[in-house]
C-alpha cells in the first residue's frame, strides 16, 4: 500500500468508527465510510495484542495490506476502510485469508459487480 493511501491518524479512525458502517465474520471486522478525499481507497489495519506478539501482529497487517492491494480493482472507490484482524485469522493460509476478506467485503456491499 502506498503511504498516501494509508489511514494513520487517530481522528480518522475515530471518525470511521463513529460514523461508518461495519460488517464482520470470524476472521475480520471491516469498518468503512465513503469519503471524497479517498481517491481509490484508504486503508487502516488494526491488530490487537490479543492475537499475538509483535511479529504475529505485523505479519497479519502485511498480509491484509497485500490482499487489499491485489483486490483494490474489485473494491468500490472513494472509501476509507479499516480492517480489524481477529484471533482465528492467525492460523490461516493466505488463500483462506483472501477468501475470508472477500466474503466480508461482499457482505458489506463493497465489491464491484462482475461484468
Amino acid at each position: 500500500m502506498q503511504r498516501k493511501l494509508r489511514l494513520r491518524n487517530r481522528e480518522d479512525f475515530s471518525r470511521i468508527y463513529r460514523n461508518g458502517k461495519s460488517f464482520a465474520n470470524s476472521q475480520f471486522v471491516v469498518y468503512w465510510s465513503r469519503q471524497q478525499q479517498a481517491d481509490p481507497l484508504r486503508l487502516g489495519v488494526s491488530a490487537s495484542k490479543k492475537i499475538g506478539n509483535a511479529v504475529v501482529r505485523n505479519r497479519m497487517r502485511r498480509l491484509v495490506k497485500e490482499i487489499i492491494r491485489h483486490q483494490k480493482d474489485r473494491i468500490t472507490g472513494q472509501l476509507d476502510l479499516i480492517v480489524i484482524v481477529r484471533k482465528p485469522a492467525v492460523g490461516l493460509e493466505m488463500k483462506e485469508l483472501e477468501k475470508s476478506m472477500l466474503h466480508v467485503l461482499k457482505r458489506a456491499g463493497l465489491l464491484k459487480s462482475p461484468r
